[in-house]
């Protein structure tokens, strides 16, 4: 069975509540061990992959299950209470299958491939951007990585940093430009097994310490002519897809309300355990704590209004202006970063102590603001829609 045959090849990912939990559970228990090696979370990988988490956004042509983005953040929701560093992993390879769903670019014969090597193992995808002088692309700028075209392929020449994945990657999506009169600028699919790619250990993060973001050089790299996925300037500019919200971009902020879910588990169980002698019961059984446990419970409920609500709306075939989902990302990070740090105020020292997963959640989940657009983009950008004159909300 293959995937030309539009024939299913995939898992169907169980997304009922136990598998999820299930799922969460498994992770949990090596994410604490990987955040202190950094090594590649094998793992949480394999657990991903098993259930068919890691090829959610397969579309059906390809044999897979071509999940809805709502459906898509509940799993990297799960994931994300696990292990945060699994669940960007397996965010951007969502996100790689996804685009190919809708705007398929990849050769036939290479996808086919990566679909069958997904079928038996974890297959790990990812787009690789950011530069060590340009750092990353949403705010613009152009690739100082280079492909000159020659007659045995593209050879491809230059320097990434922020490479999520790894040595795990099976194939790396790299934005570079052409040395064409006019360049053209897009992505070459590279055999992580090419020659001439180099990966250099240089991740040493606060959050999400597993997700091995290291940077990596590519020297001389041939890359097959039709390997080239173009993205075409408009009107004369260059526009960074990064820069724009889509609702596939909220994979990545779902992995942090998960984080947030792990922060109000390991709260809860911290106050139900913690019997100081001055009290002679739990701490849970004070209202102080039963105040605190309510609003970490509210800004992860204000989150999930936010995320599922705004997804449903999408899925329903709503027209949600960019900037309006840009301006809710940033209101998503806002909640799960307050509610872990509520967590982490009202426990103090005890929640600072490499011994409480506490500390390591809020590590995870300030790592929520690095993904673009960042909240000052978001927020320029939505008062600029205020503020044109056609606004409906101008006076």
């Amino acid at each position: 069975m293959t995937a030309s045959t539009g024939r299913r090849v995939l898992a169907v990912p169980d997304l009922s509540p136990e598998a999820l939990t299930a799922l969460t559970t498994e992770l949990a228990a090596t994410a604490a061990e990987y955040d202190r090696s950094g090594a590649i979370p094998e793992a949480g990988l394999v657990a991903a992959h098993r259930g068919g988490y890691l090829t959610a956004t397969v579309a059906d042509r390809y044999g897979g299950p071509r999940l809805q983005h709502r459906d898509v953040v509940r799993i990297l929701a799960a994931l994300g209470e696990g292990d945060p560093s699994v669940a960007l992993i397996a965010a951007n390879t969502l996100a790689c299958h996804q685009s190919q769903a809708e705007r398929p670019g990849w050769p036939e014969d290479i996808y086919a491939e990566v679909v069958a090597r997904s079928a038996v193992r974890p297959t790990p995808l990812n787009v690789i951007r950011a530069e060590p002088e340009l750092g990353a692309p949403a705010r613009g700028g152009l690739p100082a990585t280079t492909a000159r075209r020659t007659e045995r392929g593209w050879i491809l020449d230059g320097s990434k940093s922020f490479a999520t994945g790894g040595s795990a990657l099976a194939y790396h999506l790299v934005w570079a430009r052409t040395d064409e009169n006019p360049t053209r600028v897009g992505h070459f699919i590279v055999d992580a097994d090419s020659e001439g790619v180099s990966w250099h250990d240089s991740w040493d993060h606060l959050g999400l310490r597993a997700s091995n973001t290291h940077d990596v050089t590519y020297t001389n790299v041939v890359v097959p002519h039709g390997y080239f996925l173009e993205i075409p300037f408009q009107d004369g500019v260059y526009r960074d897809p990064a820069a724009t919200s889509g609702p596939a971009s909220f994979g990545h902020v779902a992995i942090y309300l998960g984080v947030a879910r792990a922060a109000r588990r390991a709260f809860a169980d911290f106050a139900r355990t913690r019997v100081p002698t001055a009290l002679d019961r739990p701490i849970a059984d004070t209202e102080r704590i039963q105040t605190v446990a309510g609003e970490i419970d509210a800004q992860i409920t204000q989150a999930e209004a936010l995320l599922f609500g705004t997804l449903r709306r999408v899925d329903a075939g709503e027209a949600i202006a960019a900037h309006t989902l840009a301006l809710t990302k940033t209101l998503i990070a806002r909640s799960v970063i307050a509610a872990v740090q509520t967590a982490v105020a009202a426990l103090g020292n005890a929640a600072l102590t490499r011994h409480n997963p506490l500390e390591r959640h809020l590590r995870d989940v300030l790592c929520v603001r690095v993904h673009p657009p960042q909240e000052d983009t978001a927020l320029l950008a939505a008062g600029r829609a205020v503020l044109r004159p056609q606004s409906p909300f101008a006076g």
